[in-house]
């Protein structure tokens, strides 16, 4: 099938990687003439694992391309899939669906027969009636069908999440339509992933509520965490008792700084002002936001009174900065807040992240970055994982107990045993134990 990629961002560059593995004839478009440089160089403008040997490797095989020009693009495609950003609009947290709906213009005026048109952008209910309306209006004559398929990848696992789906969900009704995504996805068949075929509207509120429900997990092991260390309980045992459990299972109950990321802080927000909107409140969600919210500074200050309370010129060596390993992205990253209270009350921070630091740098002044994890730790009072990438789970202990002035390690994952630690006589904090 031919299939074009509009956006070439994230999900863009995934998904049409993928789509270009199975076969079919993929072409990423998108406006910035500088990414698209950098694609056609072999240049990945985001850090996600396997995703430049797959991009390399289709090129190679004259699947998958990459250009600006949208209208040619759209002319060929017998699917167009709209992956541009939503991010949340400035001022009210409702998602920003501007790029969407000049996307919708656009493949009005470009497509040429029947054309299936298919929200990936993660998009609000109602979304896709008014992608209908747009290019109807746009194009009273055009011969096409809008169908939503969010995207359900994690960064850091998205080429296995994307060809080893749980599910697929598809939003239609229109025979055409739903043929030509089977025909689509129809090599996954092999893996037995089930299609969900359903009506656009739930389609994309299926993708909201999935996240809403990820984020409640995650925030209620996060609050049960501080009871454990109130009460003397260990959550890490706790979260194995109750995730045994096969109604509740053991993903999303790992305790820890609180949740970051693209996805689960805007999506969140997007579904209660959706919510707003048709009077029907999600008192568990919006709790659920603003008890993340208040956890990340939280943690900042569980740093500061593991010191000792008075900081001030202090150096604190933060490990890890991105919302989550195996990805490059800090948009919303616990780190943020963490980091911010830390030099709120006078502390000098020196942080390391094996791909994050370059993000970082946009939004975090003021911190000493360091290349190796090791000199990041010089004349440190304390040291706290932030993010758990695989190298902060086998550090050398020697090395950090040298290092180490203030002799404190927060590890706000709990990734180390507590005995270990205190062995050398470094104070061990952790989450919830």
């Amino acid at each position: 099938m031919k299939i074009t990629m509009i956006g070439s961002g994230y999900v863009g560059l995934v998904s049409g990687a993928c789509f270009a593995d199975f076969g079919h004839d993929v072409v990423c478009v998108d406006l910035d003439n500088a990414k698209i440089d950098a694609l056609k160089g072999g240049k990945v403008p985001i850090y996600e694992p396997g995703l430049a040997e797959l991009i390399e490797r289709n090129v190679k095989a004259g699947r998958i391309s990459f250009t600006t020009e949208l209208v040619p693009s759209v002319a060929r495609a017998d699917i167009v899939f709209i992956a541009v950003g939503t991010p949340s609009r400035r001022g009210d947290g409702h998602a920003d669906l501007s790029f969407v709906e000049a996307a919708a213009a656009d493949i009005a005026r470009a497509m040429d027969g029947f054309t299936v048109v298919v929200t990936k952008s993660t998009v609000p209910v109602g979304t896709g009636d008014e992608v209908e309306r747009i290019i109807a209006a746009t194009r009273p004559d055009g011969d096409f069908a809008v169908v939503s398929n969010p995207e359900f990848l994690r960064e850091g696992a998205a080429i296995e999440d994307f060809k080893r789906p749980d599910r697929i969900v598809v939003g239609s009704e229109d025979p055409r339509a739903l043929a030509a995504m089977r025909e689509a996805y129809r090599p996954l068949s092999l893996n037995k992933s089930p299609i969900l075929e359903m009506n656009r509207r739930s389609a994309e509120l299926t993708k909201y509520a999935g996240n809403a429900f990820l984020a409640t997990k995650i925030t209620f092991i996060n609050e049960i965490a501080d009871l454990c260390e109130k009460t003397g309980a260990n959550v890490q045992q706790v979260a194995r008792g109750i995730g045994l459990d096969n109604r509740i299972g053991s993903k999303f109950l790992h305790a820890g700084p609180g949740y970051g990321g693209s996805c689960f802080p805007k999506d969140t927000l997007a579904l209660l002002k959706t919510a707003q909107d048709f009077e029907a409140p999600q008192a568990i969600v919006e709790a659920v936001v603003q008890t993340n919210e208040k956890r990340k500074r939280a943690m900042g200050r569980k740093v500061i009174q593991a010191i000792g309370d008075d900081v001030r010129g202090k150096v604190v060596t933060v490990l890890g900065l991105t919302f989550k390993p195996n990805t490059d992205d800090m948009r919303d990253s616990p780190a943020i807040a963490i980091v911010q209270t830390l030099q709120d009350a006078g502390a000098v921070v020196h942080a390391y992240d094996p791909e994050g630091m370059p993000n970082a740098r946009d939004v975090l002044r003021d911190v000493v970055y360091f290349d190796d994890p090791y000199e990041a730790m010089d004349d440190a009072e304390a040291i706290t994982i932030v993010t758990e990438w695989d190298e902060f789970r086998a550090l050398d202990l020697g090395k950090v107990q040298a290092k180490l002035k203030g002799m404190v390690l927060v590890d706000l994952r709990n990734i180390y045993d507590r005995d270990e630690i205190e062995m050398l006589g470094i104070k061990y904090i952790g989450v919830g134990r």
